[in-house]
């Protein structure tokens, strides 16, 4: 059993700190601390909250991969609002201090044993007390959908949404990982310039935060006949997933299985939860996300929505905010 005094790692509580290569920015100006922050996540607003109070920032930093692993400390009580995040993960974990976070409908108050989990799609505004340490990931959101796409065997049909809070470091897998990485980091600071190490690690991340935290897919990833779906079913999924571009009817689609439309139907809706149709449309719906991210100023929205099969733009525009929770036009703009 867990001992219920458990107290932070050394390798945790000094973890990126005594690393001056690793050292971002040290500053007690206001507008360079939100310049430099904003540089490193999105432009957000900063303020000091109460009076006298003077900033002692730092932010320490190494990239792995599409994970960002930081620790950033203000040395004063602020006030942070960023917004939605759109385009990546937060995980905070303090070292010392709490914060007080407001993510959308859900308040997390967070300490050394209690971790919030940001969406990207929900709104934020954080209040970090003045001995407030964190260690954090910052993560792409394409990469963590990506993953757990690859777990459940199909694309994501809708945000991959995550329970706002952990208890960081009284989970046994969670805490372990976490001293593996400071511990490697350490030991090894050089092995970041690694591109297969650095690939590695962000995926360790990344699965491990899937596999332990609570989401609105753990029930279909825990489903244990997923990976029995018959023959037909994955051929069909593997065929529109290379052939997303093309002119794909149900009759079509049962014709390259060999088996009858009712058959195909049965089969998706038995092992997947969802209809050849209905798969083919998320896989358009991320290609067409894909071609957005890329800022083509050649490409219209409406261009590559039709490239992608969607004559309705309404519809079209309908369906991806409630895939992505934003317009396409953000996406493109941004």
């Amino acid at each position: 059993m867990m001992s219920s005094d458990l107290t932070l790692s050394p390798w945790l509580r000094d973890a990126l700190k005594g690393d001056p290569e690793r050292l971002v920015f040290s500053s007690g100006t206001l507008e360079q601390v939100r310049e430099e922050v904003s540089a490193m996540y999105k432009p957000h607003l900063l303020d000091i909250h109460g009076r006298g109070s003077k900033l002692d920032a730092r932010l320490h930093s190494v990239a792995l991969g599409n994970v960002r692993f930081n620790r950033l400390k203000y040395g004063a009580e602020v006030v942070i609002d960023p917004g939605n995040l759109e385009q990546f993960y937060l995980i905070q974990m303090p070292v010392s201090g709490q914060a007080d976070i407001y993510s959308g409908s859900n308040v997390v108050s967070t300490d050394k044993d209690t971790a919030s989990i940001l969406n990207p799609s929900d709104p934020l505004t954080m209040i970090w007390s003045e001995d407030c340490d964190q260690l954090m990931f910052r993560i792409d959101r394409h990469s963590v959908e990506l993953a757990c796409s690859q777990i459940l065997g199909r694309s994501v049909r809708g945000p991959l949404r995550f329970k706002p809070d952990m208890n960081w470091h009284r989970n046994p897998v969670w805490r372990n990982m976490m001293m593996y990485l400071a511990h490697l980091l350490q030991d090894q600071p050089s092995i970041t310039t690694q591109p297969t190490i650095a690939l590695q690690l962000e995926q360790l991340i990344i699965n491990t935060l899937i596999s332990i935290q609570p989401h609105n897919y753990t029930d279909a990833m825990n489903t244990p006949d997923r990976s029995l779906a018959p023959r037909h079913v994955k051929k069909v999924e593997e065929y529109i997933e290379s052939h997303a571009d093309e002119a794909l009817t149900p009759g079509i689609l049962a014709d390259m299985a060999g088996v009858s439309v009712r058959t195909l139907y049965a089969g998706f809706k038995d092992f997947r939860q969802t209809s050849p149709m209905e798969y083919l449309r998320t896989v358009r719906l991320q290609r067409a996300r894909e071609e957005l991210l890329k800022q083509d100023p050649e490409s219209s929205v409406t261009e590559i929505a039709i490239r992608w099969g969607f004559t309705h733009m309404g519809r079209f525009s309908q369906d991806y905010s409630r895939m992505f929770g934003e317009r396409p036009s953000e996406t493109k703009r941004r």
